[in-house]
């Protein structure tokens, strides 16, 4: 997306960052709706934490403008560098050392690192204020290490940056004895030349203030900024939230953010109309969820508590937006997923295993009145895909002290040790509640929101021993032998003219492979050795099993929690010829697609 900013007059410039309310869409002078995402927090939803430096890099654009982001999350300029500085890093106002630092293995600025170059938190402050930044720096340009800093509103000339004031005092004195001996405080920052002492620009408007930067002093139309790896499209926002370290927030557009989410949670060049099903579940969630991380200082995090994000992508050329992602963005641009006129509650998971679950019984929710759209669906779609799915099925083993272990990892059965499990499943087959009975004899109730982390599996849709259909574990059969074994006795001549029969009649020749048949009728192959054929995840059925004995094996299909899109039964849905809009309204009945 297009961008301008407005240079505004720096005379009134001492207003600070005004934190929009949570859920409110804040929507900037140029129209754009502002997204505010967190790329370096205490928040243990961003894997980044927060920093004493902060380093940027230009990828397109030359120079970077400081200042600050008023209430509409418009930028207001306070200073500016000239073209030629490509990399500039924000400090907190203590006394950092530039170097090698092997706890994050790479160059930066430190008060653990011990170099010759050292940026310190002490300044020689030249009397008075002044009216505009030009003005300030031009009285700055005739001291060797003079800058321009914002200070309480107002514009200061400072010079040098010592770490103690008795350095300062020595150099003060050789300069007549002007100004006075300053520091900053707790909030404070300084944007420095990478790799230098030299000060750019400095900032301090207390608790409140929040210093921006943008890229970019030549008005070019595409600017993207590498940070931590990353390059990333808009703005960048530093707050110290208590006086210490670092928090670092990316300022954007609402579709610059959409293309930093798309290519991230779906393959980047999947079929179009898949990726434009989840730009429009991706679009919906940020906008309901705006302020979800307000108290601290961000709407969003980067990380899959939220939606993952990696801005414009990485030095690997195949890792980031594609033309086909952002094309999906593009043409869905302004659309959301709507129920009664109001943004939906979506969620999407990497895949379900054949069915999603009704969304009260994993969260509570109310599906009957609030959210009619989050039940669960039978999905016949995904499956074309389990060939590519490396989560459909998927095998979880465990003897019975190694499960012990992994509850008792989770609080469970202290002292004691699994006697049998006991699951219930939902009419769609989804485990919905599971409960250990424990050889003391006490039991511990598994709710479904909990079920994948107490048991360390990647779905709620599984069984265990083969058992998930309200019967007992299926008995081992041999595979294709010489012998075949009906009722525990052997029939001679291997499978050759052999058939199986369904519990409802339905006669079917057992061709190279036997058929294990339960008591509804179903049919599943068996591999050879006996075990389950696991070209495709199990379909379990509904009711209630117990499971016991020395080991217990999880067999299951799916990722995720179960509730509303299935990726790749979206990829699937689109390769069946689906639009974007119609794979919505099948994982979401009865939503609409429309501007938001």
């Amino acid at each position: 997306m297009k961008k301008r900013f407005m240079q505004l007059a720096a005379a009134v410039l001492a207003v600070c960052l005004t934190v929009p309310s949570a859920g409110a869409v804040t929507t900037n002078q140029n129209g754009d709706a502002m997204i505010r995402v967190g790329l370096a927090s205490t928040s243990p939803h961003v894997p980044t934490g927060e920093l004493e430096a902060a380093h940027l890099q230009n990828e397109y654009g030359s120079g970077y403008r400081f200042g600050y982001y008023d209430s509409g999350l418009n930028f207001v300029e306070l200073a500016r560098t000239g073209r030629d500085v490509e990399k500039a890093a924000v400090l907190k106002t203590e006394n950092l050392y530039y170097g090698r630092s092997s706890t994050l293995n790479k160059n930066t600025y430190s008060a653990s690192i011990s170099r010759s170059i050292v940026v310190g938190c002490v300044h020689i402050q030249l009397p008075g204020s002044y009216g505009s930044f030009d003005e300030a720096a031009a009285v700055a340009a005739g001291y060797e290490d003079g800058f321009v800093a914002w200070i309480d509103g107002q514009y200061q000339v400072r010079v040098g940056a010592y770490t103690t004031g008795t350095e300062a005092r020595e150099v003060q004195s050789t300069l007549g004895g002007i100004g006075s001996v300053v520091g900053t405080s707790a909030y404070g920052m300084s944007v420095v030349e990478t790799g230098t002492d030299h000060i750019l620009f400095q900032y301090d408007n207390g608790a409140s203030g929040a210093l921006a930067v943008q890229p970019d002093v030549t008005g070019a139309e595409e600017v993207q900024t590498w940070f931590s790896g990353y390059k990333y499209r808009g703005g960048f926002q530093y707050h110290r939230r208590t006086g210490g370290n670092l928090t670092v927030v990316n300022v954007l557009p609402l579709e610059d953010y959409i293309n930093g989410v798309v290519c991230y949670e779906m393959g980047r060049e999947w079929p179009l109309e898949a990726l434009k099903a989840q730009a429009l579940c991706a679009r919906t969630y940020v906008l309901k969820n705006l302020g979800k991380h307000n108290s601290h200082g961000f709407d969003i995090c980067p990380s899959d508590s939220c939606q993952v994000y990696h801005g414009m992508g990485s030095e690997r050329p195949d890792y980031g937006p594609s033309e086909t992602s952002m094309r999906a963005v593009a043409e869905t641009a302004g659309m959301v997923v709507k129920y009664n006129g109001r943004l939906a509650e979506v969620f999407y998971v990497s895949s379900f295993g054949g069915a999603s679950e009704d969304a009260k019984n994993i969260w509570g929710s109310d599906t009957v009145n609030e959210y009619p759209y989050l039940r669960g669906v039978e999905d016949p779609y995904e499956a074309d895909l389990d060939y590519a799915n490396a989560f459909s099925p998927w095998t979880k083993s465990y003897t019975s002290a190694q499960l012990t272990q992994q509850l008792q990892k989770n609080g469970l059965g202290v002292g004691t040790s699994v006697k049998s499990l006991e699951l219930t499943y939902s009419d769609l087959g989804n485990v919905i509640r599971a409960t250990v009975h424990w050889a003391n004899g006490q039991s511990s109730t598994i709710s479904a929101s909990n079920i994948r982390s107490r048991f360390d599996v990647r779905s709620i849709r599984f069984t265990v021993n083969g058992a998930g259909t309200g019967e007992t574990s299926t008995p081992d059969l041999p595979g294709n032998s010489e012998e075949i074994y009906i009722n525990g006795s052997p029939v001679s001549g291997g499978l050759e003219g052999k058939y199986v029969i369904s519990g409802g009649g339905t006669v079917s020749q057992a061709g190279d492979k036997p058929y294990a048949i339960n008591g509804t009728g179903s049919i599943s192959a068996i591999g050879s050795g006996g075990e389950p054929d696991s070209s495709t995840a199990p379909q379990p059925g509904s009711g209630t099993v117990t499971i016991s004995g020395s080991t217990y094996t999880f067999n299951g299909g799916g990722w995720g929690h179960q509730v509303g899109m299935s990726q790749y039964g979206a990829n699937a849905m689109a390769r069946r010829g689906f639009t974007g809009s119609e794979i919505v309204a099948f994982y979401f009945p009865g939503v609409q697609v429309a501007h938001f």
